[in-house]
């Protein structure tokens, strides 16, 4: 079958002919391209892929690679808290300059070129922690690979408004989770069949696929062209540090926002530091081998795709708010369950609850995130979105491999692994205090002249919401 060509000039309403002439068919595209203010299907597919591509990274080498290949070579007690430091210092260096790089974008333009940057010091960096057997150069590159991830994350959430209309960004939004986890399945079967476990081969195999399923992101998306580019400037960036007092300033004038920027700090710190240390956790705590982690954590992840989906479509029908109480909720009853009792049933118990609320936290937190933030200071705002999951992402590991790190030098054995999950529980509870009293603007609370360019046109000129996608 000849596969269909792509036309520019086809409008949503047309995608059904377009689409009928590969293999996708006409509801589908046409589902998807009412999505988006271009029209075109191949917007959202191609900013959720990226979503797949960036968790590739982060299962194979945050969740499950770099942490056993440390502890492999400095041991469980040095290991764990070298590999949590080392992440938690790219981290802490990404929060720092976070304001500065949301600012920039704001000011020149184009996301995407700062987005592309970042992804592949990602994928080289990536690569480069395969080269070595050194511990102390592998957290080197580990380091730098994920400054550059954490870093790209700022520009990938900030293009929300560009590839979702404001109506369908929780769908959208759950759509790039749920997508980003059949990357976490398939980078997990591949470490299974090739047998890699935490090895050069996983290190590379991440930094190839990573680089390889980004790219339809950078092919097919186009961003509306700023109105009053400023061109780069190295006395800029000084303005961007003198501009995070302003930019506090600014955010104080927003009801509920900085209080929101709190409780993230909190919530997402266990969210955080879990993701790290899961593979350590099942190997040292629970006693499986490397192999029967990566199974575990495959399992998990098809939980957590399969509600992905779900809390899109909650999101969109009681708002993220609430959706995003509901999902700490969830995690909170999957850390007492975990914590109880160290076996693997508990541990596949608690994981499913936790796999299944990882995915509606940041498919709920960042369009509650746009809905409190005007649609001129997206970049400016979600750089202090960022400073605070950042900053947990700091705490939170160091916190836990101090905990870790301390106890089993005293002793305690697998107590200590349940100390640290209880520690998270702790965290996760002063979260939830204070993201209950943030208020909940409306969807169309900021609707503007610049937000209605980036909507496209009105919903009646598109096709009807009902053929949306439905999770299989």
């Amino acid at each position: 079958m000849q596969r269909p060509t792509y036309d520019p000039s086809v409008t949503a309403t047309d995608l059904p002919v377009q689409w009928n002439r590969g293999a996708i068919g006409g509801r589908i595209g046409r589902a998807l391209g009412s999505l988006t203010p271009s029209g075109h299907a191949s917007v959202p597919l191609s900013w959720a892929f990226y979503d797949f591509a960036n968790t590739i990274y982060s299962y194979a080498v945050v969740s499950y690679a770099i942490g056993l290949w440390t502890v492999d070579r400095l041991g469980p007690s040095d290991g764990q808290f070298w590999v949590l430091f080392a992440g938690a210092a790219s981290v802490l260096l990404n929060a720092a300059v976070s304001p500065v790089l949301g600012a920039m974008s704001d000011r020149t333009g184009g996301r995407t070129r700062y987005l592309l940057f970042f992804t592949a010091t990602t994928v080289v960096g990536s690569a480069l922690i395969g080269l070595t057997d050194a511990a102390a150069l592998g957290l080197v590159f580990f380091a730098i690979a994920n400054f550059g991830y954490q870093a790209a994350l700022i520009y990938y959430d900030a293009m929300l408004p560009v590839v979702a209309r404001p109506e369908a960004r929780g769908r959208v939004s759950g759509m790039g989770v749920a997508i980003g986890y059949l990357g976490t399945i398939v980078i997990a079967l591949l470490i299974l069949v090739l047998d890699s476990k935490a090895s050069s081969m996983t290190f590379f195999l991440a930094a190839a696929l990573f680089a390889l399923f980004s790219l339809p992101l950078f092919l097919l998306v186009r961003e509306p062209p700023k109105a009053d580019p400023h061109p780069f400037r190295l006395r800029d960036v000084a303005g961007s540090w003198h501009q995070l007092r302003q930019t506090v300033e600014d955010a104080r004038k927003v009801p509920g926002l900085l209080r929101f920027l709190v409780g993230r700090f909190f919530y997402t710190d266990p969210v955080n530091t879990v993701i790290v240390v899961m593979s350590v956790f099942a190997v040292q705590a629970i006693g499986v081998s490397q192999s029967q982690a990566n199974i575990v954590l495959l399992i998990l992840t098809v939980v957590a795709v399969a509600a992905s989906f779900g809390w899109g479509q909650l999101v969109e029908r009681i708002g993220p708010k609430r959706t995003l109480l509901i999902v700490l909720g969830t995690w909170c009853v999957g850390l007492v369950i975990a914590g109880s009792v160290l076996s693997l049933p508990t541990f596949l118990l608690g994981g499913a609850f936790l796999g299944a609320g990882l995915g509606g936290v940041w498919t709920s937190d960042r369009v509650f995130m746009l809905r409190l933030s005007p649609p001129a200071q997206v970049g400016e705002f979600f750089g202090l979105y960022g400073i605070a999951g950042k900053f947990s992402a700091v705490t939170g590991p160091l916190l836990y491999g101090s905990i870790v790190s301390t106890l089993l030098n005293a002793g305690w054995g697998s107590g200590a692994y349940q100390v640290g999950i209880f520690s998270f529980l702790i965290l996760l509870l002063i979260g939830v205090y204070f993201l209950r009293g943030v208020p909940e603007p409306a969807a169309d609370h900021w609707s503007s002249p610049a937000e209605a360019d980036l909507a496209g046109p009105p919903p009646e000129r598109l096709a009807p919401m009902s053929t949306q996608i439905e999770p299989r």
